[in-house]
């Protein structure tokens, strides 16, 4: 390692400490499918001059803007900017890292300043970068595997400058950042449903704890963690980074249930949790565990980060705003007001549980009651008048044996007349059913829990199909599916359309979940129900087979900023 500028800038003590070096190694694959088998098994990351060449080679094919700043820029530069600071290690941070610290890293002193001097020649050659946390922890590490600062300043100058729109590798806006913050969010609530739970009741804003994911990996996970992480990020791109927080959190909720909270504040107890990580979890294990995790696609993925970005663009959150962060979720027991909510069905707490279930860029909303049986009538057209306009909506029913269930559903009931008077079904992949009483269970989309229903090519002809119902009805199976927020079934390859029969309405019933049966059938009465097992949600009965309705409520999702317009 000594050919590299490797002595320089680092501690070696701490360095063969953090990471043995078990001395060269050679590497001729060329393939992807391979690269991403190598990484994945950590195949260079005891060779420090191997995962050198591997960085080099794999960053210089990172396709990049026409004019990319490279190692002679640097040369240039660095002089001017630097100017006749006494010490390269006073030298202040650029303010799109957010006053992240430099990590240490086994870095020397020499190294610490050699990554300032190189942020600040960034923060000159990319005037659009506007927050970016994560860049410290990022030269910190390539600083270890270059020749020299000109060189690791090239690196993440073509880590930045990537223009494959597919490719996404790191957050440089705010608006980015935070939708990022959103996403991650909504795939702990699909992925991680235990950790999700103790995160609500432990924390009095979910949002702030997962704000904090993207630090967990660049900066609290120790070097040897770290180095492993973004060997495969390197390869994989962004959806890893992802894939490791969550594994992260599930270590975290398995090391820590049943046990008191370290402190009372659960960010905290994560992030010492992440530093300290090597005494229960190896970086193998921790690959392993992420690598575990059956997560969507990376164009679905980015489905969900587009919906959230756009949300938080109706609402004018772009930048970061120096008092307060306007964009942090108002968490459930903020966006559920006791004093103001009243429902014949749920409580304050159940409501707030299901909140805690919804879509990030829903659950900043308020609850507003769109539809009451009590207050409206038993009418199934009344209902759907109330609700038109609306989407997302909540369903909530209550029958004469005091049993609580409902659903999720994502899209206008207006809808349903695109079908021409059939009963056909539309929605998206964000549905979902639940029964509260007499225990709490949620039912997702079942491609959810097995993305490997979406590999199958569909047999169907795209024509519409028909199945028969219960009560005798034609079902069009034909999803009427429009551009969605996320998870159209259009998006997937289904080997049956069952998969994904969300909702339908016509007049005399609505029905919620299909394929072998309904989740949910309600007729035009609002009189009777009857549930059972669909393979949409693949879900039990939510309460009584057959039940008779004691109430019904639906109720929509209000803008907090907008809920006093028209009053």
């Amino acid at each position: 390692m000594d050919s590299l500028g490797y002595n320089c800038f680092v501690d070696q003590e701490k360095m063969e400490a953090a990471i043995q070096d078990l001395g060269p190694k050679e590497l001729s694959c060329t393939e992807l499918q391979e690269l991403k088998q190598l990484a994945r098994q950590g195949y260079w990351a005891h060779s420090h001059t191997l995962r050198a060449k591997v960085y080099q080679r794999l960053i210089r094919d990172i396709p990049c803007r026409t004019v990319t700043p490279d190692a002679s820029v640097y040369s240039d530069i660095v002089g001017k900017i630097v100017g006749k600071h006494s010490s390269s290690s006073s030298l202040p941070l650029p303010e799109f890292v957010d006053n992240t610290q430099v990590p240490s890293y086994c870095l020397n002193a020499r190294g610490e300043g050699a990554v300032r001097k190189i942020l600040l020649c960034i923060a000159n050659q990319f005037p659009d970068i506007s927050f970016c946390p994560a860049l410290p922890s990022m030269v910190a590490l390539l600083l270890h595997y270059s020749l020299d600062e000109a060189e690791c300043f090239e690196k993440a100058c073509r880590i930045l400058a990537c223009n494959d729109p597919s490719r996404k590798l790191i957050d440089q806006s705010f608006l980015a950042f935070e939708s990022s913050c959103m996403t991650f969010g909504d795939l702990v609530n699909k992925y991680c449903q235990a950790a999700h739970k103790l995160m609500v009741a432990v924390s009095e804003d979910v949002l702030q704890v997962y704000a904090d994911w993207q630090r967990w990996l660049f900066g609290e996970l120790p070097l040897s963690h770290f180095a492993r992480v973004f060997d495969v990020f390197l390869v994989e791109g962004y959806k890893v980074l992802y894939r490791v927080a969550l594994a992260i959190l599930k270590f975290f909720h398995k090391v820590r249930a049943g046990q008191p909270p370290e402190s009372d504040n659960v960010r905290q107890d994560i992030r010492s949790f992440v530093k300290d990580i090597a005494k229960t979890v190896s970086p193998e294990k921790l690959l392993e565990k992420a690598f575990a995790i059956r997560l969507f696609s990376r164009k679905e993925i980015q489905l969900l980060q587009m919906a959230n970005e756009k949300v938080l663009k109706q609402k004018g959150i772009t930048v970061k705003q120096k008092s307060v962060s306007l964009s942090k979720r108002q968490f459930v027991h903020l966006a559920v007001h006791a004093e103001n909510f009243h429902s014949e069905i749920v409580s304050v707490k159940e409501m707030r549980d299901i909140w805690s279930w919804v879509p990030e860029r829903f659950a900043l909303c308020q609850p507003l009651l769109l539809f009451s049986s009590l207050q409206h009538g038993y009418s199934l057209t009344r209902f759907y008048f109330q609700c038109e306009g609306h989407e997302p909506t909540l369903l909530l029913i209550k029958t004469t044996q005091e049993e609580v269930c409902g659903a999720y559903l994502s899209t206008d009931w207006s809808e349903r007349n695109k079908f021409g008077g059939k009963l056909g079904f539309f929605g998206t992949g964000e549905c979902f059913v639940f029964r509260l009483q007499p225990e709490v269970q949620r039912y997702e989309w079942v491609v959810i829990k097995h993305p490997e229903l979406t590999k199958a090519q569909s047999l169907l002809s795209p024509e519409s199909t028909a199945t028969p119902t219960p009560a005798g009805h034609s079902v069009s199976t034909n999803p009427a599916d429009r551009l969605s927020p996320f998870l159209a079934t259009r998006h997937f390859n289904l080997p049956s359309k069952t998969e994904s029969m969300f909702m339908a309405g016509g007049n005399d019933c609505l029905i919620v979940g299909g394929g072998g049966g309904q989740a949910l059938f309600i007729d035009g009465d609002l009189n009777h129900g009857r549930t059972g097992h669909c393979d949409t949600f693949n879900n039990q009965a939510l309460c009584s087979e057959n039940f008779l309705i004691a109430a019904i409520e639906v109720w929509g999702f209000q803008d907090p900023d907008t809920q006093n317009l028209g009053q």
